[in-house]
């Protein structure tokens, strides 16, 4: 793993590789929070570890303008809250990759968020890709692309726990 974490996400890493007893680095993807605030970040973190979140959505244009690819199926990533204190590591199961307005009721149920109805799910991520397209200089469309990402939690616990 050629990557920078913080020593919290290291000794979550360390302690999870243990467990496995192998390395597994190779497949390590990335380290992050959901969201783009405080509250969201927590919350999502928060519904992962209660099992109701399985999924995530990312705009295929931050993938690009971050210069890395999109997940697949058996990538690993440690998921934080927002203070950077990581959470789990999940496991990448499936990705598929649509337009917005072609992503399903069944996709939106698996990312567990608010009432995890297709109309809350459209509300919710329009919104969150509109202040990301503002960020990447791009105007969102119902036809920009997302990286439908469905994951299983493999390991649960706080860096600093013993």
């Amino acid at each position: 793993m050629n990557v920078e974490l913080t020593p919290r996400a290291r000794a979550l890493w360390t302690r999870f590789e243990s467990v496995t007893g192998c390395d597994v680095s190779t497949r390590f993807y990335e380290s992050f929070h959901f969201g783009d605030s405080e509250s969201l970040a927590d919350e999502l973190a928060a519904l992962v570890l209660a099992g109701t979140k399985r999924a995530t959505a990312g705009l295929l244009w931050s993938h690009e303008a971050e210069g890395k690819p999109t997940p697949k199926p058996g990538d690993l990533s440690i998921v934080e809250q927002w203070s950077g204190e990581p959470v789990c590591v999940i496991e990448t199961v499936s990705v598929i990759v649509l337009p917005f307005e072609e992503v399903g009721a069944e996709f939106a149920a698996t990312e567990g968020e608010g009432d995890g109805s297709l109309e809350h799910w459209r509300t919710g991520h329009w919104a969150y890709f509109g202040r990301v397209c503002a960020r990447l200089g791009k105007k969102p469309s119902t036809s920009m692309l997302v990286a439908c990402e469905s994951f299983k939690v493999v390991y649960r616990g706080r860096a600093s726990e013993a």
